[in-house]
């Protein structure tokens, strides 16, 4: 069985709209030896292409089929929750996208899903109808939950506040798809034709990339380049496998002759990382 990598991209490939020092290096390396990798988002807003293009604006190379978003992932799993279904979205591009490509239906009356993604656009008058969706029976699921990172002049509330604005106003949690949820993992571990032990997640955020990974029985690499860095590590009962400054200081032939240590094998009790 190969080894692959699922790597989150803004704090590991980019910051902002600067490449990170090695990234296009390790990246091209993987695709010169035909190493199955995905870079993973829980940014819904973006297509794809939109990811692509951004990709390639930094000096990237990559095609849509390395690309694996939390809208892509919430489109998969709202089709086999109730195939052509409905939904009352809360967001943009890449969901709305998504949505449509897994044969779901865009509604503002009677939906069976209120789905809320990134989005610059909402209004109050919009999570009010959300409310009552969701009041009146629609079940809710939120494409992501990452927060605002709290920084002043940051335009976007962050998808974490809207959703529990929602909660609050319902008395209804909603399910999230993206990073860490176990599906996002799973199905791109799956659309990479991986095993559990064979799977590496490189990400910049204790909270969702390695939280996700060890949650999954994958080998986890952080880099801290991006959101959590060496001195939060002490706060989290649970650590990666490797820490790095950056995905330039990876040894590429190693991680793919190594394998998982031991102490991070998937329990057997648990269902949600079986193969």
């Amino acid at each position: 069985m190969s080894k692959g990598f699922l790597i989150d991209m803004d704090g590991v490939i980019y910051s902002g709209n600067d490449l990170i020092p090695g990234a296009d290096t390790f990246v091209a390396a993987l695709k010169r030896r035909k190493v199955p990798f995905l870079f993973l988002t829980n940014n819904s807003q973006r297509t794809p292409r939109d990811v692509v293009n951004k990709l390639q604006g930094i000096g990237i190379e990559a095609d849509e089929s390395d690309v694996f978003t939390s809208a892509m992932a919430t489109g998969w799993f709202l089709a086999r929750q109730k195939p052509n279904g409905s939904a009352y979205v809360l967001g943009e591009g890449g969901l709305i996208t998504s949505l449509h490509e897994n044969g779901y239906s865009l509604v503002t009356q009677n939906p069976d899903f209120v789905v809320v993604g990134e989005g610059r656009n909402f209004t109050l008058e919009m999570v009010n109808h959300a409310v009552e969706a969701i009041l009146d029976g629609a079940k809710f699921v939120a494409t992501n939950l990452d927060p605002s990172p709290k920084k002043k002049g940051w335009s976007n509330l962050g998808i974490k506040a809207v959703v529990a604005m929602i909660e609050e106003a319902t008395g209804v949690k909603a399910f999230s798809v993206g990073k860490p949820s176990p599906v996002m993992m799973r199905v791109a571990r799956k659309k990479l034709g991986l095993d559990t032990l064979n799977t590496t997640i490189i990400g910049d955020t204790m909270d969702t990339d390695i939280l996700g990974g060890i949650q999954m029985g994958y080998r986890t690499i952080l880099t801290l380049s991006g959101v959590s860095k060496q001195a939060d590590l002490s706060s989290y009962a649970f650590g990666p496998d490797i820490i790095v400054e950056n995905v330039g200081e990876l040894d590429l032939d190693g991680l793919l002759e190594a394998t998982k240590p031991p102490k991070q094998s998937a329990p057997k009790k648990n269902g949600i990382i079986s193969d």
